[in-house]
């Protein structure tokens, strides 16, 4: 999957070797790995890979992680990545609630904020308070260093455009002195402040559906005033940032499949103020010619079924969610089920991965159902939970983080 990142200049990140070179040193991690290690696994030469380690470690992007005993000759010398060297933002702006989080390049959480929020109340606010919140998450402590465009993340409250009177306390439970970083990266010219690292974008996730190409999205359900409003555009203008606009289950699905030990194939069914699913066919995000894919939530199942926001009848969402709203855990779990058995018929995936806050209220009773029905229909896939609350904002930051990584 590639990501265009809309502008990010950073200078070592520029071609599809030093990529390459990157993503193994990230997943390296603090061990490191040692250029002839970086030859051998990426094809390159070893001039070809001094070349480039030489220029990852002069960005600030490298450095050394001490060295390793040879099997003949001198001790290599082992590199690892920098994770503070830049930042990215994602954003899960949900239905009832929005979160803004900050990751290192490593992926690392590093600051954290969430808030009520309305999606109905039109776009002019609810960007609003998304301002307001990339802002506040990428405020940290000066140090020499990136310029940060005026207006980009100049601390609390900076710039036009913040909601009148809105709050928001940082997420309780987050690391104690956690430091974040403001970003950079707007048109020559703009007005500048020390700040730590770059910021390379911010990453946005929101339900669908949407043109994630166009950055805009559609007839969002239960939403329809959202249609067609530039959002990717008008928060890369305010910002000074660029900016990926995509589906929440994409976002999260995209996350999951760059973690370790990942599944070739999965589905990501989430649950929460709607259904859908992100899915990852050979390892890469399936999203679809005009972002439709995975609309989970909109696949009919009674005919005669009671009517769906969508302008269908019978939706597995609506029928999900009146179980929910019932407290008919099992229930919804049983409708959820049918769903995933649908998915893996036709996609003939390696797993299902359950998510959502209403999933993990209940996390057993989800699971458990799920398996339940697809043991039932002889589908032996794996069921599993994802536990972390934050997994859509988190994937939102690795739609900026992927493509740097050659992902």
């Amino acid at each position: 999957m590639k990501t265009d990142l809309g502008g990010v200049n950073v200078p070592a990140l520029r071609s599809h070797n030093a990529a390459l070179v990157l993503d193994l040193l990230r997943t390296a991690g603090e061990a490191g790995i040692s250029r002839l290690e970086l030859a051998e696994r990426t094809g390159l030469t070893p001039q070809a890979v001094s070349k480039i380690t030489g220029r990852l470690r002069a960005e600030g992007l490298a450095t050394e992680a001490g060295h390793r005993a040879s099997t003949g000759g001198k001790p290599r010398t082992v590199l690892r990545l920098v994770p503070s060297a830049g930042y990215a933002v994602g954003v899960h702006l949900d239905r009832d609630e929005l979160t803004t989080l900050l990751t290192d390049l490593a992926g690392t959480v590093v600051a954290l904020r969430r808030r009520a929020l309305d999606l109905g109340a039109g776009a002019g606010p609810v960007l609003d308070a998304v301002v307001t919140e990339v802002r506040e998450v990428v405020t940290g402590v000066p140090s020499p260093g990136a310029a940060l465009p005026a207006g980009a993340a100049a601390g609390p409250g900076a710039g036009a455009g913040a909601a009148p009177g809105a709050e928001s306390a940082p997420e309780a439970g987050a690391a104690p002195g956690a430091q974040t970083a403001p970003g950079a990266g707007a048109a020559p010219g703009a007005e500048t402040a020390s700040v730590p690292a770059p910021v390379l974008g911010v990453g946005v996730a929101m339900p669908g559906p949407l043109d994630h190409r166009a950055g805009v999205p559609g007839r969002v359900t239960g939403f329809p005033e959202w249609a067609g409003h530039p959002v990717r555009e008008e928060l890369a203008a305010r910002l000074g940032l660029p900016v990926v606009l995509d589906k929440d289950t994409n976002a999260a699905a995209l996350g999951l499949a760059l973690r370790p030990a990942a599944p070739g194939s999965f589905a990501y069914v989430h649950l929460g103020t709607g259904l859908g699913a992100g899915l990852v066919l050979g390892g890469a995000p399936l999203r679809g010619d005009r972002t439709g894919a995975g609309e989970l939530g909109h696949q009919t199942v009674q005919l005669d079924g009671p009517p769906c926001d969508c302008g269908g009848r019978g939706c597995l969402e609506v029928l999900c969610l009146a179980a929910v709203a019932r407290g008919d855990a099992v229930g919804a779990a049983r409708v959820l089920g049918a769903g995933a058995a649908n998915l893996v018929r036709l996609l003939d995936i390696d797993q299902v991965l359950l998510g959502g806050r209403v999933v993990l209220g209940a996390p057993e009773v989800f699971a458990e159902g799920v398996r339940e029905v697809l043991a039932g229909l002889g589908l032996a896939v794996p069921v599993g939970v994802v536990a972390e609350p934050d997994v859509v904002a988190e994937g939102a930051a690795r739609l900026i983080l992927a493509p740097i990584f050659g992902q």
